[in-house]
């Protein structure tokens, strides 16, 4: 996906993160909202910054990186919801594009999921819009029903981050 569609992305993702935590839509959804739209959207841009050295989609398009981001705020206490838009900056890039992404550079391939679109493809925006709705679709599912495989409820850790 291109720029706009990880903005887009990250934004959308914002505002649905706002509404799955506080489903009320009153001042703490907003708050909610305000709080994570930036740093989502910024963690979203981070991974194309391997576009200026390094090989784009390899260099910074990996788990390594996602481990990292998602730690800092545990040791500094900062960069709070960063490591959101870094990870969906990766799904989106695999599930909405042809390319996909080397997860586990530099010891393996591009790994994607066939129904990906083409970075220019006039469908793009269309793709970059239903791969959000999935990943809040996740989301919800992970904060509001019981999983098995639920290490820690989404809700408790965002709310503990701030």
């Amino acid at each position: 996906m291109n720029k706009e569609g990880h903005v887009l992305n990250a934004a959308l993702l914002s505002i649905g993160l706002g509404y799955i935590i506080h489903p009320a839509g009153d001042v703490p959804t907003f708050l909610m909202i305000a709080e994570v739209s930036v740093p989502v959207i910024l963690g979203a841009l981070l991974p194309d910054v391997d576009t200026a050295f390094g090989k784009h989609r390899k260099t910074l398009h990996n788990l390594p990186l996602l481990a990292i981001i998602y730690a800092y705020p545990v040791y500094f206490g900062n960069l709070h919801y960063v490591w959101i838009g870094v990870a969906t900056h990766y799904v989106l890039d695999m599930l909405g594009s042809k390319r996909g992404i080397a997860l586990f550079y530099p010891y393996s391939k591009e790994y994607n999921l066939p129904f990906g679109v083409p970075v220019s493809s006039k469908r793009a925006t269309a793709v970059t819009v239903a791969v959000t709705a999935f990943e809040l679709a996740v989301i919800a599912a992970v904060v509001h029903l019981d999983l098995p495989f639920r290490i820690q409820d989404l809700s408790t850790s965002v709310s503990t981050l701030v």
